[in-house]
């Protein structure tokens, strides 16, 4: 596989950018990555038909996959050191926050926020003493969406079937009955569903459940 020399850094310039930390420096970027996504389909089977009945269940997580190449032999440093420890460290989870890092990966126009899942590396090659100064690192990154992202870009719009919805600035409980309802009067289902102490008083990035209801 070939590689492409990262410009006008002589030790690299960033790919990998731990949110909270130091950016992670690459001499060559990947000239291929690859993409995984797909969707969880129940089977449902029904007595007579020649065929089960599929359901859409959920979506899965998509996954980044690539390859990254370190080469410190003319310098004449440890690989490990300069590079792949950083990449084996974005394994660690954080004692304060007790998840690993969320990662920002950019470049050339194509941006991918995950955590990483899987690293495999190979050492190939080796100063005389035996510090390695060549490797190749597989990563696999999972996709980290907020979930008030992904309700906001998701919801679900049938008006028989429970629902959820982020709280907006200037949101009121019955103006929001009146949107998904059509009357601003049905504001108490939503506040029973929510235990809702003081229904009049919601927060911004509030994740609400919306239930169904007989009259909607």
């Amino acid at each position: 596989m070939e590689f492409s020399k990262a410009a006008n850094a002589p030790i690299g310039q960033s790919l990998i950018a731990p949110r909270g930390q130091p950016a992670i420096p690459v001499q060559f970027y990947p000239t291929q990555y690859g993409i995984e996504g797909s969707n969880h389909i129940a089977e449902i089977p029904i007595p007579g038909l020649g065929a089960p009945v599929l359901q859409y269940v959920y979506g899965n997580t998509r996954s980044l996959s690539m390859d990254l190449y370190f080469d410190t032999y003319e310098e004449g440093l440890d690989v490990r050191v300069e590079f792949t420890d950083k990449i084996y460290a974005l394994l660690n989870v954080d004692s304060k926050t007790h998840v690993a890092p969320i990662c920002d990966i950019s470049w050339g126009g194509f941006n991918f926020t995950g955590v990483l899942d899987h690293v495999s590396g190979q050492f190939t090659l080796f100063a005389a003493d035996g510090t390695p100064v060549r490797a190749t690192l597989k990563v696999i990154f999972k996709q980290f969406v907020e979930l008030k992202v992904l309700v906001r870009a998701n919801p679900t719009q049938s008006s028989d079937h429970r629902k959820t919805r982020v709280v907006q600035a200037g949101d009121r409980i019955d103006l929001i009955a009146g949107q998904e309802y059509g009357d601003a009067g049905n504001w108490r289902p939503i506040a029973e569903a929510n235990n809702l102490s003081d229904p009049r008083r919601l927060e911004p990035g509030q994740s609400l459940i919306i239930p169904a209801i007989a009259n909607a």
